[in-house]
């Protein structure tokens, strides 16, 4: 295992920094959220409805899942550092397609392609548990994941500005300057981090079948998923409700629905923090139950109260706390069941977090139609999150299970 003094920045030969590290897991999330303020905008630019303009997040996040599936057993064939640098560079080319385009179809392409980034993500986590064990690369996540949050934190807000200044190209513009920027900076600074890598794609194929049948990597994975989730329904509905229900400005709109994040930055650093303390099936199970509590005290102030923005939006940043505590501790757990596995594991769970996640958004924008206000979209929230407690509360019986007999899975 390394460790952090191992690292040395803009080493090709060390393993990526902390910074290079955040920026990889962070791209995609700028990718995925800078443009949901224009999405009433693009419908009016390209022709389409508002219900077809979110293709763009839902399509991306499919696309976002099948890659993850590859992205993984790719990295544990032949190292971290080529397929990464490759991703990004087929994304810096579909940036230039979607600010090129001249119709949706085309831009809708290009989009779909740019979800080709998750590999940074992917394997911006595959890196650190190939230094680490567990729980000690629950904190390093918690922490990787708070720096990066920092990018979809002013992504909408950065996002709405542009439209209102330049038009909604211009946040395409900027994705192919962070695009091209990460690249520059992995390049130089991301040494490789499997040392062992598997001897074909084939073997690496053959693992699936392997975690697919660990009923631990089953918890993590789906807690993962649920309480992602959450904030993927609200990815697909956020600009409805504050367009339609509040009548707010692209501007506007951008900075709150940036307001979660905020709740996922400080749960992020909670896990950094703590992780290691109380070990990683604690820290899901409460930040799971914080998420309960957030969207219940929504459901609760739009029945009884006059709906308000912060009532919705303030409510989403407690579940934003309460995912920064779940998301990073079940990605470490994934993991950890089978340690030379990591990219695999870190891919499968994450096609299986972002595959649902592409549904739960697309079905989320087709029932948000003129007239149903926010409730539905809350509801959907919470049904989710409950799921979250179920799935860990499994894992973590599981794992005790296994510790009484004694079993490796």
């Amino acid at each position: 295992m390394n460790t952090p003094n191992t690292r040395k920045f803009l080493n090709k030969s060390s393993p990526p920094s902390m910074f290079t590290l955040i920026c990889l897991a962070a791209i995609g999330a700028l990718a995925l959220n800078m443009h949901l303020p224009s999405l009433p905008a693009m419908a009016v630019t390209f022709g389409v409805s508002y219900s077809v303009t979110t293709l763009s997040i839902s399509l991306f996040l499919g696309m976002n899942a099948v890659f993850q599936i590859f992205v993984g057993p790719l990295s544990d064939r032949y190292g971290r550092r080529p397929i990464v640098l490759g991703s990004l560079f087929i994304f810096c080319l579909c940036s230039v397609g979607c600010i090129l385009a001249t119709n949706f179809e085309f831009f809708l392409i290009c989009r779909i392609f740019q979800a080709v980034v998750v590999a940074g993500l992917v394997i911006s986590r595959a890196a650190v548990r190939d230094s680490y064990h567990q729980d000690q690369a629950a904190s390093i996540l918690g922490y990787v994941t708070m720096g990066m949050a920092i990018f979809p934190l002013i992504g909408p807000a950065l996002g709405g500005v542009l439209e209102v200044k330049f038009g909604w190209i211009a946040s395409f513009w900027v994705l192919l300057g962070v695009g091209i920027f990460i690249f520059l900076l992995t390049y130089f600074d991301m040494g490789e981090t499997n040392r062992q890598k598997t001897a074909s794609m084939t073997e690496q194929f053959h693992a699936y079948p392997e975690l697919l049948k660990s009923r631990r990597f089953w918890g993590y994975s789906l807690t993962a998923a649920f309480s992602a989730g959450a904030y993927y329904a609200y990815l697909g509905g956020a600009a409805y409700v504050g367009r339609e229900l509040f009548g707010l400005s692209p501007d506007v709109l951008g900075l709150y629905i940036a307001v979660p994040t905020i709740g996922y930055v400080v749960g992020n650093g909670l896990s950094g923090r703590f992780s290691m303390s109380f070990g990683i099936d604690k820290m899901i199970l409460v930040g799971a139950v914080v998420t309960v509590f957030g969207m219940t005290t929504c459901l609760f102030l739009f029945l009884s109260t006059n709906p308000i923005p912060i009532s919705f939006f303030g409510c989403v940043c407690i579940m934003g706390l309460g995912n920064g505590l779940v998301i990073p501790n079940s990605n470490a757990g994934m993991m950890s069941v089978r340690p030379k596995l990591a990219g695999s594991a870190s891919g499968l769970g994450g096609a299986l977090n972002t595959g649902g996640g592409a549904v739960i958004a697309t079905g989320t924008a087709a029932v948000l139609i003129p007239g149903t206000g926010a409730l539905t979209l809350i509801l959907i929230m919470l049904g989710t999150s409950i799921a979250s407690i179920f799935t860990i509360t499994y894992a973590i019986m599981r794992t005790k299970k296994l510790e009484m007999n004694n079993h490796p899975k």
